[in-house]
């Protein structure tokens, strides 16, 4: 069997498992300030990067990370290399910044007609910071190419990627023709860890950097998220409340009663 290539879509945020003081909420520049708290790369991209390894364990598979950064993590993001990623693409320019989903499709799209020929893209189902899900099927219509949502298990069968895709009560089974775009659920597995070995050699693989000129984009054509308002969350106050009862049947109507009376159920 031929060699597949995939491309991996890996975004680097702030750490979503930061404390509330990891950040700081400038109200009046509408920007989120981060307070020593380091970046990670996306978990739902990990989740797609474990997609990939998987259908590595078992064909004959080249995979290529593509990152887009105003400024590139690249200790963060050589984490997608000690796993088992052959190739790290970053996209790292100041014109980069702060893109809405639609531009940010736009540079990852150009980048993979550069990077040239390949069977499968994936991508995390949203991001952890902004959470709009967007950027991935917008590449795919880009690229004018199938696109299946919410994968929680992939393989390839001849030239078609086979999906289980999630449903609300369930899963469906999709086929489609490649090259194809997958965007892929937590479901699917937390991404391996790599041995100190691969740390180590992580450093010896291949990291080629592409800005707004290589790609040959007008900044003109980018645009940049539009935020109107934001704002703190209110401190939270919490309160223990222990539920009692003469049985755990009891104790349960309790609970559900005391649910329902906050406002939860």
């Amino acid at each position: 069997m031929r060699e597949i290539k995939i491309i991996v879509c890996i975004k680097q945020i702030l750490d979503p498992e930061g404390s509330r003081s990891s950040y700081r909420i400038d109200v009046l520049g509408k920007k989120i300030i981060p307070v020593g708290i380091p970046p990670v790369i996306n978990p739902y991209d990990e989740n797609a990067l474990e997609a990939a390894l998987q259908l590595k364990d078992n064909l004959g598979v080249k995979i290529v990370a593509v990152n887009m950064a105003e400024r590139a993590a690249l200790p963060v993001l050589r984490k997608a290399l000690s796993v088992g990623v052959n190739e790290l693409v970053v996209l790292e320019d100041e014109k980069f910044k702060d893109l809405d989903s639609y531009s940010t499709a736009h540079v990852i799209s150009t980048a993979i007609k550069r990077i040239g020929e390949y069977d499968i893209i994936l991508v995390g189902r949203q991001a952890a910071d902004w959470d709009c899900g967007q950027v991935g099927l917008i590449i795919a219509e880009i690229l004018q190419i199938p696109s299946i949502n919410l994968a929680q298990k992939v393989r390839v069968e001849d030239n078609s990627v086979i999906v289980e895709k999630l449903k609300r009560n369930g899963y469906e089974v999709v086929k489609a023709p490649v090259p194809a775009l997958i965007t892929v659920s937590n479901e699917i597995g937390d991404l391996r860890l790599p041995s100190l070995k691969a740390i180590k050699e992580a450093n010896k693989k291949p990291v080629t950097v592409w800005n707004i000129a290589d790609l040959e984009i007008d900044p003109k054509n980018l645009e940049t998220r539009k935020i109107y308002k934001l704002s703190a969350p209110p401190p939270a106050f919490r309160k223990c409340v222990f539920i009692g009862g003469q049985s755990p049947q009891e104790k349960g109507e309790n609970l559900a009663v005391k649910l329902k009376e906050e406002g939860v159920i």
